[in-house]
């Protein structure tokens, strides 16, 4: 969908909003196309010649191996053996795909690539060795890959895996093009919301410094209200002595309006200020007091993928070619061509493998300073960014304040209350303008925020609702969107409804879950994790176990159990974690467990270290020291169980973040009596 045809399909109340007044239009940001696949399209994704298959893969692979579980589909389909069917990423001269995002690489492709395979197989069979073959949908029941069986169910080597560890070039950064350069595009250090641009530098410096090739004023798109300055070095590590040497003066506005972001975001502050605008239950609970009345408040968390975001630019026969770790390749391209004023055929956006996104490589940022780098010196361009500039300058997951509200009556919650006040993450500021943003406010709310908000449970008179405002960091997807935070309220509230009721957690979520798949996920969560038996103290430790679930998107369900330990001074250890997880029809057990490994890894960050540094409404986090990850000794013994299934497949890569950070929080307060209530657990709150 084209831009304006976007806002002329809007309500009529949003185009009065916006009106059609001088320099509205030039503001109107590149909408993304997001198709869904079919069979047709499929066809453009498997091709045969010669007795060798290729697949081209139509997902951007981020470590979530979705080239491995595509090509068991391929092969399964097509009958053909492991080794004949090569796997190559998708470029934007094949017909466009949807991006990389919502855990729907199987759900939604498996079964167009079958019925692509399906009918590239039955050609093959009916002599037909050349050209282009048609598709005939034909019931799921026929297709032999979509069924378990040989490959289906089974876990073959990763696709790529044995190029990861011996160092193959497969990232954006490992692009090397003749006469390649190296750019880099400083930006004030101040909130990208706030307009900042140079003003003055020391361009003899910088001349002075070995490998220096220009400096570039016109240097792409701002980054926000972030105007840069590019600078180009024949080496990479020219770039920071450059930088140092040129000594950049910068004109900065005032701060932002909503620098304080915990009190812009604060949910008893806007409570007092009327009732929340966007529903996602719309029940009525009586007046009266409440037997659980919870403020939960979680902090910006980063994405933190082991990959700054990198690039590669060239002009090639008067056309320009990137190179990127892009969760949507198309995107990318659109945007370029936008930006840069060029057909979207003269721009092609080469996808590459990404070391870890969870949402956060969606929009444009990196590819736009090479592509305007190598236009302004005629030579390719690599900009890799340092992790500085992905704290500085990327979207990060919104802090969130919950008040959260139940009451009990004969073991059963009777009235529930879900007030959240949090920041835009569909809807990103990253991408959407204010007055655009407000416009979306006022019709749509935002589906991610909203995620996970309503309360797996039959939980009677029920209302959940939020709102947003634009904050000074930039906020927007990460693992699970909502899910991760709304999920860890709601499970906090259960476990305190369930003491409130004096019923056994485990027992207290069955009687109030009507959906056979999550009770049945909770069931088995509870046998392989011997619940009812409590953990036993170690070295005098206080120990804990906890337990929580959840659905994801109506289609996949996880529970979780957890085991942690607590020493006298508050610190918290987690000593055992137990996951089972429905996820429909598995193509690939392995990579399902490592997907539910990482989700329950997140869910210790969430837990206990993810908090993102800002100062004045700027991010002040340097390396991973700032803004901590879990560590590898902080990970403690995983069991994942998978629920065998015949439905279709759904999505995996990020269900377990609805039950892994609740699991985690109730058995904090199972070992010490103490509810957490504000994120990052905090050792000071949980003292002996």
């Amino acid at each position: 969908m084209r831009r304006r045809a976007l806002l002329a399909a809007a309500a009529g109340g949003l185009v009065a909003l916006i009106g059609a007044g001088a320099g509205v239009w030039s503001q109107v940001p590149v909408i993304p196309a997001r198709p869904e696949p079919d069979a047709e399209t499929a066809l453009s994704w498997i091709a045969h010649r010669e007795g060798r298959y290729t697949l081209t893969l139509p997902r951007a692979e981020m470590g979530q191996n979705i080239a491995t579980a595509l090509k068991q589909i391929a092969c399964a389909e097509l009958g053909a053996a492991w080794e004949v069917v090569d796997v190559v990423l998708h470029a934007t001269d094949m017909p466009r795909v949807k991006a990389t995002v919502g855990s729907e690489s199987v759900m939604l492709f498996a079964e167009p690539l079958a019925q692509a395979c399906a009918a590239l197989r039955d050609a093959l069979a009916a002599g037909q060795v050349a050209g282009q073959v048609s598709v005939t949908p034909r019931p799921v029941a026929d297709l032999r890959s979509l069924r378990t069986g040989g490959l289906i169910g089974a876990s073959p080597e990763i696709t790529q895996g044995r190029e990861i560890v011996t160092g193959a070039p497969l990232y954006a950064a490992d692009v090397h093009l003749p006469g390649m350069q190296y750019g880099r595009v400083l930006r004030a250090p101040v909130s990208v919301e706030v307009e900042s641009r140079p003003v003055r530098w020391n361009i003899e410096a910088a001349r002075a410094v070995p490998g220096f090739v220009a400096v570039v004023e016109d240097c792409g798109p701002p980054i926000g209200k972030a105007q840069g300055l590019g600078i180009v070095a024949t080496r990479p590590g020219a770039l920071v002595a450059i930088a140092e040497a040129m000594d950049v003066a910068w004109s900065m506005a005032t701060p932002h309006a909503r620098s304080d972001i915990a009190r812009a975001v604060d949910v008893d502050v806007r409570l007092s200020q009327g009732a929340l605008p966007h529903e996602v239950l719309d029940g009525a609970p009586e007046d009266g007091a409440w037997d659980v009345d919870l403020r939960i408040d979680v902090p910006l968390a980063a994405h933190g993928p082991i990959e700054p975001r990198a690039a590669v630019a060239a002009w090639q026969d008067g056309a320009l070619r990137v190179w990127a770790g892009t969760q949507d390749a198309f995107y990318i391209r659109d945007f370029l061509a936008d930006a840069f004023a060029l057909p979207a055929m003269a721009v092609t956006v080469q996808s590459c493998r990404i070391g870890g996104a969870f949402g956060g490589k969606t929009i444009c940022t990196v590819e736009a300073e090479a592509a305007a780098l190598t236009l302004a010196t005629g030579n390719p361009v690599k900009v890799q960014w340092t992790r500085a500039q992905e704290y500085a300058l990327g979207f990060h997951r919104p802090p969130s304040s919950h008040r959260i509200k139940a009451r009990v009556a004969q073991g059963r919650v009777t009235d529930w209350d879900h007030a959240q006040m949090s920041s835009h993450i569909m809807f990103t500021a990253a991408v959407v303008p204010p007055w655009m943003q407000r416009g979306t406010d006022l019709f749509a709310g935002d589906g991610g925020v909203a995620r996970g908000m309503a309360a797996p449970y039959v939980l009677g008179r029920a209302r959940a609702a939020y709102d947003m405002v634009r904050l000074p960091v930039h906020t927007g997807p990460w693992r699970g969107l909502g899910a991760g935070p709304n999920a860890l309220a709601v499970e906090i509230a259960m476990d305190e409804a369930a003491l409130v009721a004096g019923v056994d957690p485990l027992a207290f979520r069955l009687a109030h879950s009507a959906d056979p798949l999550l009770a049945a996920v909770l069931a088995r969560v509870g046998e392989i994790a011997g619940w009812g038996r409590a953990p036993a103290p170690v070295g005098g430790l206080r120990a804990g176990r906890g337990i929580a679930c959840g659905t994801y998107k109506d289609t996949s369900h996880a529970a979780a159990v957890a085991d942690v330990a607590v020493d006298a001074k508050g610190r918290v250890r987690v000593t055992r974690l137990w996951c089972v997880h429905d996820c429909g029809l598995v193509i690939n057990p392995d990579q399902v467990r490592a997907q539910c490994e990482g989700n329950l890894v997140w869910s210790l960050g969430m837990v206990l270290t993810d908090d993102l540094p800002t100062d004045a409404g700027h991010v002040t986090a340097q390396t991973f020291a700032d803004a901590p990850i879990p560590h590898m000794t902080d990970v403690p013994p995983i069991t994942v169980d998978l629920i065998q299934s015949d439905r279709p497949p759904q999505g995996a890569g990020e269900t377990a973040m609805v039950a892994g950070p609740g699991a985690i929080a109730n058995a904090i307060r199972a070992a010490t009596g103490q509810r957490p209530t504000r994120f990052p657990v905090r050792s000071e709150d949980l003292g002996a």
